[in-house]
């Protein structure tokens, strides 16, 4: 049973909202490879929350998250966060298993997740965990479902909220055995605890991607893969490597200078922990700032506003914190590729941030590389809009059609090719 802390590593004097604190992992002869990941974010804690953020009731239930590994292996690890807990995280029972059709599982694939041998663990309050090594076929780009019967008092405070995957919890109960899908009666679209699933791979690796909605996948397809960090697992798989995982860490709303009270940390200060933490990622996709840049411009919301506090941000701003993340990568020996801000039909003066952070990631060469993602989505008739087969409906998400674009876009061998 091991556990992950947080060292800081990074040269640099940062500064206290740009904090990039790099937890300690695996050593770097490590076996555990990261083939899922996703990244959590705190649910507001206030009494009458919109329905967006209402928690479901997990207390003496068992929730039934599928998840996509994409790279292969015979012994796998589960690793469980309780970031933002205020309390214990209890989980009495957690199984692993094949997907069959919807809550279901396939007979004879499941296999008992233990931690330190005990069936059941508790994690302290932001606390993380690695389960023991379990036998069981992890096969690239299948799905699996993650099985766990939750303590009786258990509440659920964090998630990963815009999972563009359907979930399901059970009734009352331990379930986390159960091969039908009878007993899982709410369907919900988000994940939580199980923020990794690692394979034991010596000789493979991970390329992390990291960022917003954009790399989130929101008005992606439900339940089919279609976000671009997707797109880039296949296309790499059908190059023929099979050592190279993708994993996606982006959070629908997240800004790289500031925390959120719904979209999460800020990513300077969360790259340590969801990125850096994870075994094998050698490589990074850093696609950042449009909710920097826009959250100014929000009207402020009674009650709940997520787009607080509503910051303003010069391009000098972002290009300090890119700085800093490309500095904490770079600590750790992991390259950085950056990606150019997407277009998002902005009023002049967010454009002119925009395109001028844009022309920095092009030509400073303080990334060890740039995916142009502007270049392969704007409109050639406007660039500072969508093209029109690549836009979602709102002008700022692209389509499956333009996530896809964006994966055909990322230069395979120097980000793939570079791992070798």
């Amino acid at each position: 049973m091991t556990t992950r802390s947080l060292a800081v590593v990074c040269g640099a004097v940062l500064s206290s909202f740009l904090l990039a604190s790099v937890p300690v992992s695996a050593a770097d002869n490590s076996p555990w490879v990261t083939t899922w990941a996703t990244a959590l974010q705190p649910i507001p804690q206030i009494s009458n929350p919109p329905p967006l953020y209402r928690a479901p009731d997990v207390a003496g239930r068992t929730l039934r998250q599928i998840v996509y590994p994409t790279l292969s292996g015979e012994v796998a690890r589960i690793h469980i966060s309780n970031a933002y807990g205020k309390a214990p995280l209890v989980i009495e029972e957690l199984r692993i298993a094949r997907s069959g059709a919807g809550a279901g599982v396939q007979v004879g694939t499941e296999a008992r997740v233990t931690f330190g041998g005990k069936p059941a663990v508790s994690v302290p309050p932001g606390g993380e965990i690695d389960s023991d090594p379990v036998g069981v076929a992890i096969s690239a780009g299948m799905p699996y479902a993650v099985s766990s019967f939750m303590g009786r008092e258990q509440k659920l405070i964090a998630w990963h909220r815009v999972s563009s995957q359907v979930n399901y919890l059970s009734m009352p109960g331990n379930h986390a055995g159960d091969a039908s899908a009878d007993a899982y009666r709410q369907r919900i679209t988000q994940f939580a605890w199980v923020t990794g699933v690692q394979v034991e791979a010596p000789s493979s690796s991970t390329i992390a991607a990291i960022g917003d909605s954009i790399t989130d996948g929101m008005r992606s397809s439900l339940n089919e893969n279609r976000r671009w960090p997707d797109a880039l697992a296949r296309r790499v798989a059908r190059s023929g490597d099979k050592s190279v995982a993708v994993v996606n860490l982006g959070i629908s709303g997240n800004r790289l200078l500031t925390d959120s009270p719904c979209y999460g940390d800020a990513l300077a200060s969360r790259f340590g922990r969801d990125v850096l933490a994870q075994p094998g990622v050698k490589t990074v996709i850093l696609l950042i700032g449009i909710n920097d840049i826009n959250f100014a411009a929000m009207p402020a919301h009674g009650g709940l506003d997520c787009d607080a506090p509503h910051t303003q941000v010069t391009a000098d701003g972002l290009i300090t914190g890119y700085k800093r993340v490309i500095a904490a990568a770079h600590a750790r020996g992991v390259r950085i590729f950056g990606a150019t801000l997407t277009p998002a039909a902005l009023p002049p003066q967010r454009e002119a941030i925009r395109a001028e952070v844009n022309q920095w990631i092009r030509t400073s060469r303080a990334f060890d590389g740039v995916v142009d993602f502007d270049a392969a989505l704007r409109d050639p008739a406007d660039p500072t809009r969508l093209r029109r087969s690549f836009d979602s409906g709102d002008q700022i998400h692209p389509s499956d059609a333009g996530y896809s674009a964006m994966a055909d876009a990322i230069p395979l061998q120097p980000v793939v090719g570079g791992l070798k």
